[in-house]
């Protein structure tokens, strides 16, 4: 057990900025930094690395920021961002909903505790046993993304029974940090487009089965969007539609979701999406548009996953090797692609830190890359790290408790790393880190 470290508070330089780092991120002696009361030197040396750090503080605090910049609104967590059985129990603790994409992370909430009806599942693609797993644990609503769903979710609810519904809708709108990550045009494979009617047939369908109750719309325009534009424009294209059902059809739906995709800031001076400014400019513009339509307000849901957990992560490393070829330097560490694999999928670009020795070297341009068989096995293209970085050092990158351990691999049969919860001067064991025997008893055939 760990015990609470008083900070210090030296100067701090331009490369130096903490802005982007945990709420509780304190300097220390000899260049060291503690998060959450602990020394991230401390950590890495009982919990080895590579090492997820998430501060439970901080997780904590961003969950009461949403429920209070969007009162009488349901806040829903998108696990797909990180979830573990503690991260369950501190959003359900912290009176937030979930939102999940799969039977596995349905039936890992439920049975750390998680009530069921404040879980919605989604997916462009559920499988039979996602929807008989939703159904026979009780999830609140279930977000129909295809019209071939809406048939098979009908003929699995039980008789006499009825399953509460949204259907996920396209509106047409283009939002988001990278091409990979915009859902909210008809040119991807998620939801129901409005321009061209399926979104408008879906619904009519749904209305026609007795199983079935449709409580409202859905949409998510993508991700690391940093502007409240596109939401509004969402606001204002998704009440239109719910004019219209109301005029074709006789139904006022009570619910609207607008999602997630809220951007965060990985670097210091990158912008990132105001969540107060956002829940204002939103709740102005629901109320004028449901106005406009003569509609009734409908309760607002959204779902907030990488601005929760995103920074208040970090990931630790141990460097293995310093490398100067070609006019670059490489600083090579212990982890890589498989524990972060998206600056190889959308060239996400992070700020790593020397953590645990103060250095008087000038810091100098470098590329922090991991140990993997691919030359696209990037951390950080560069990055000012000091000049006398060496094999020993410990790097630590802030603004990595989003899609990291969510998105990790067995590439190299390297092992997924551990997530270690600091909160009070106290670092405890969350997920242990994935060993040789796990991968030996997978492997069953000869």
């Amino acid at each position: 057990m760990t015990t609470l470290h008083e900070p210090v508070a030296p100067a701090a330089t331009a490369d130096d900025d903490l802005s982007v780092w945990p709420a509780t991120t304190a300097r220390l002696a000899h260049g060291d930094l503690a998060v959450g009361g602990v020394p991230l030197t401390e950590i890495a040396g009982r919990f080895g690395t590579p090492a997820y750090l998430v501060d439970e503080d901080d997780v904590r605090t961003r969950c009461r920021t949403y429920l209070h910049a969007f009162p009488g609104a349901e806040v829903h967590y998108a696990a797909k961002a990180f979830l573990c059985r503690a991260m369950a129990h501190w959003v359900a603790q912290e009176g937030l909903g979930l939102d999940v994409c799969s039977a596995g992370e349905l039936e890992l909430a439920v049975t750390t505790g998680f009530p069921a009806e404040r879980i919605v599942l989604h997916g462009n693609a559920k499988s039979p046993h996602d929807l008989h797993a939703a159904l026979r644990l009780g999830v609140g609503r279930i977000v129909i993304d295809s019209a071939s769903e809406i048939a098979r979710l009908a003929a699995a609810v039980p008789p006499g029974s009825r399953q509460k519904v949204m259907v996920r809708v396209v509106p047409g709108i283009a939002a988001g940090g990278h091409a990979k990550i915009r859902t909210g045009t008809d040119d991807q494979k998620f939801g129901l487009s409005i321009a061209d009617g399926s979104a408008q047939h879906a619904i009519a369908r749904i209305i026609g089965q007795p199983g079935l109750e449709l409580t409202g719309l859905h949409c998510h325009l993508g991700s690391q969007i940093t502007t409240d534009k596109p939401f509004l424009a969402a606001v204002r294209r998704l009440v239109g539609l719910m004019a219209r059902i109301k005029d074709q059809r006789g139904l006022t739906l009570p619910e609207l979701d607008l999602g997630g995709g809220h951007g965060i800031a990985y670097r210091p001076g990158e912008a990132a999406l105001d969540i107060t400014a956002l829940a204002r400019k939103v709740r102005a513009e629901l109320t004028r548009s449901c106005a406009a339509a003569g509609l009734t307000v409908p309760k607002l849901l959204i779902e907030p996953g990488r601005a929760i957990a995103g920074p208040a992560g970090v990931a630790l490393y141990h460097v293995l090797a310093v490398k100067r070829t070609g006019g670059r330097t490489f600083v090579a560490v212990d982890g890589g692609m498989s524990d972060n694999p998206r600056p190889a999928l959308y060239g996400v670009r992070y700020a790593p830190r020397l953590i645990g020795r103060h250095s008087t070297t000038p810091p100098e341009p470098v590329t922090v890359v991991g140990r993997h068989c691919e030359a696209g096995d990037v951390l950080a293209s560069d990055v000012r790290l000091p000049g006398d970085v060496r094999p020993g050092d410990i790097l630590g990158v802030p603004v990595a408790g989003a899609y990291h351990l969510s998105m990790a691999s067995g590439y190299n049969l390297v092992g997924r790393p551990p997530v270690v919860a600091v909160a009070g001067g106290h670092a405890r064991l969350l997920v242990r880190r994935e060993s040789l025997e796990d991968f030996r008893s997978r492997d069953v055939g000869l």
